[in-house]
């Protein structure tokens, strides 16, 4: 039987460069992770990073502390809030709009870094940490996974050519969210 609580009922309002995108969370199997997520949002550590990694089809990579530095774009995709949260392997499955914790191969190193689906990611199921899904902005989310990428350093075709910041992550009640 579903559970009305203040977490359940709170989203994220990411705003981007690109526009507005709004998400909700799953408490209900990534308590910590979702507990994070909010901490990091509520403090402002979101605020003004990019999206540093869009892979067509797949996802967009943000969160990282590093990206709010343009000097340090060689070091993009290996910052965090300074600690390790442990994963929280679920049965949400990774599909369009889902939110999902980034990590190494170590399955417990995920700090602030998180990506959203660009479609069907079920390939990532019970390896990531699934732990929201947007509930606003599909349409901003795929301009942003339109964004013209080229080579990052490793090769792989997923450094946009232009900025797309995260101008703010903020926490309101689902019922603000017209």
């Amino acid at each position: 039987m579903p559970t009305s609580s203040t977490n359940g009922d709170q989203v994220a309002i990411i705003q981007t460069s690109a526009g507005q995108m709004v998400a909700e969370f799953w408490p209900d199997v990534a308590p910590k992770t979702v507990e994070n997520f909010k901490k990091l949002a509520s403090s402002g550590f979101y605020d003004r990073t990019c999206f540093h990694r869009i892979v067509k089809g797949f996802m967009i990579q943000g969160g990282d502390p590093l990206t709010k530095q343009p000097g340090r774009e060689s070091m993009w995709g290996t910052g965090d809030p300074g600690y390790k949260i442990p994963a929280e392997f679920n049965d949400r499955s990774h599909q369009r709009g889902v939110l999902s914790m980034a990590r190494s191969a170590d399955p417990n190193s995920a700090g602030s870094q998180f990506f959203i689906c660009l479609g069907d990611a079920s390939f990532l199921d019970r390896k990531y940490t699934a732990f929201g899904k947007l509930i606003k902005g599909d349409d901003v989310l795929g301009k942003i996974g339109e964004t013209p990428v080229v080579a990052n350093t490793s090769g792989e075709q997923s450094k946009p050519t232009v900025r797309v910041e995260v101008q703010s992550i903020k926490l309101a009640p689902r019922s603000a969210v017209p």
